[in-house]
């Protein structure tokens, strides 16, 4: 056997010594950081399929599948654009919770307090629902508009408090909805419901990301709240039809304890108001420390109010025209009440869809523009009356009332100091209110008769035009109220 040879030291491969320690590279690659993504940041994972496939299995897959996908890409809507940083999105959620309350509590009164009430059997019963549609905005305007206006401390505690109070009235309603209980607790949930608009207003500029406009903000919210009055809208009509009326509001103080909770989760940096200077209507405030309007947002206050005006007359005028001559037909009032109103509702998206995309140069020009289209829609309908013409006059009416009101908050943004626009979006949203109850007024008093209706209401949008159009030239049918006044009025200090 041959003997092992003995291990030669000076051919030991560097790996096998104790003492090796290799060599680093010079180009190495550099390590991904460690941090975790966050949840929105991290690509959602499909819910894999059934193992054993079925009609309903693979039905329900998808639909999870669907819906999975729809709450991400509304939450990146939500959050884009710096709006989770600046609590935009928490104000947008509330915004969207009221919009779905006030769907819930139409769609559980329809029956009750329309159909009923526009039958013409009972004087009384229209004279109660012109009082308890138009009557919230008309307390809102003078009275409680002012007053929220005053509100310096505990925005979010009024917020929340206005959503409580509609869940004690939810009930009322739902336990005394065959009596008169009813009705002053319907009354006081629409006042409520406006009282919230306008302190959401007040509260907007305060949680504005640096990446967008006012207009665009406002834009958004009401696009959202649209899209979620329509799915909690159908939600309750399912309740409705499920329960009966009762378990629609009950559905509906469900959605008003929702909404108090997140209005609570709204940022705590709202109620910092501190150096807030009040506005006035008035060329010459009659109160010290008041900061004027300008020329330019008097005449879009004018322009929007009158435009308003004819969406709050449609809304109402149609509807009891249709009932009117489609008496004992239900059925068809339906077909023919969602034909105007999935006009009106496309024309909404569409306003502020493109709204919230385009920057216009001269917003008064658009507002007189948007008030001039609506005014030759109206003639057209009164010369040939018709479900297709009032269609086409809510279309128009509804898309011209949002770009109104996004050219209206870009002008208010402009034209006034940083201190006085919270002010001025709350006084211009009860301003818009006001011309919406003196449309509806017009929309159950008048004949049910379309040229009727749009003829008084074409005269009506012609006086608006004019006193517009003076308003930009520095004029006024109304003094005081026009554009006799500066168009950038010198910022008052507090």
């Amino acid at each position: 056997m041959t003997p092992p040879r003995p291990e030669d030291q000076s051919r030991r491969y560097p790996w096998e010594d104790d003492e090796y320690q290799p060599r680093s590279r010079p180009h190495t690659r550099e390590e991904p950081p460690t941090t975790k993504p966050t949840p929105e940041q991290q690509p959602t994972q499909p819910a894999p399929p059934p193992r054993k496939i079925t009609v309903t299995r693979v039905a329900l897959w998808r639909t999870r599948q669907l819906s999975s996908q729809a709450v991400t890409a509304f939450r990146k809507a939500a959050h884009a654009d710096g709006a989770k940083q600046s609590g935009l999105s928490s104000l947008t959620y509330a915004v969207m919770m009221n919009y779905a309350a006030d769907a819930a509590m139409a769609v559980a009164l329809a029956n009750t307090l329309f159909f009923s009430a526009a039958t013409g059997e009972s004087k009384g019963k229209v004279a109660l629902y012109l009082l308890i549609t138009v009557a919230p905005f008309a307390l809102v305007a003078p009275v409680i508009g002012p007053a929220l206006d005053r509100i310096q401390r505990g925005r979010r505690i009024a917020l929340a408090a206005s959503c409580v109070l509609r869940v004690l009235l939810s009930v009322i309603m739902a336990v005394n909805f065959d009596n008169w209980g009813l009705y002053p607790a319907a009354l006081g949930s629409m006042v409520l419901s406006k009282s919230f608009t306008v302190l959401k207003s007040a509260i907007t500029p305060r949680v504005l990301p640096p990446e967008i406009t006012l207009s665009k903000t406002n834009a958004r919210m009401t696009v959202f709240g649209l899209a979620a009055g329509g799915v909690f809208g159908l939600f309750a009509a399912g309740f409705a039809n499920i329960f009966g009326s009762p378990g629609a509001l009950w559905f509906t103080a469900v959605l008003c304890l929702g909404n108090a909770w997140l209005c609570l989760r709204i940022p705590s940096w709202v109620e910092v108001t501190e150096g807030e200077v009040p506005t006035s209507l008035r060329a010459r405030p009659l109160k010290p420390k008041r900061q004027p309007l300008g020329r330019t947002v008097v005449v879009a206050l004018w322009g929007n109010g009158s435009i308003r005006m004819l969406t709050g007359f449609l809304m109402l005028f149609a509807a009891f025209v249709v009932r009117a001559q489609t008496e004992g037909e239900p059925f068809l009032q339906l077909l023919l009440l969602g034909v105007i109103a999935s006009a009106a509702g496309i024309g909404s998206f569409l306003g502020n869809a493109v709204g919230a995309r385009m920057q216009f140069g001269a917003p008064d020009q658009v507002v007189i523009g948007c008030l001039t289209a609506t005014l030759v829609a109206t003639i057209v309908a009164a010369v040939l009356p018709g479900l297709i013409t009032a269609a086409v006059v809510g279309l128009a009416g509804a898309t011209a009332s949002s770009l109104a009101k996004v050219s209206l908050d870009a002008v208010i943004q402009d034209d006034l100091p940083e201190e006085s626009r919270a002010s001025a979006f709350g006084r211009s949203e009860t301003i818009l209110q006001l011309g919406w109850v003196f449309g509806g007024a017009l929309g159950v008093l008048l004949p049910t008769e379309y040229w009727i209706g749009f003829t008084v209401l074409s005269g009506l949008l012609a006086c608006g035009l004019a006193q517009t159009i003076l308003s930009r030239r520095g004029s006024s049918l109304i003094p005081g109220l026009g554009g006799d006044r500066p168009i950038r009025p010198t910022a008052v200090t507090p």
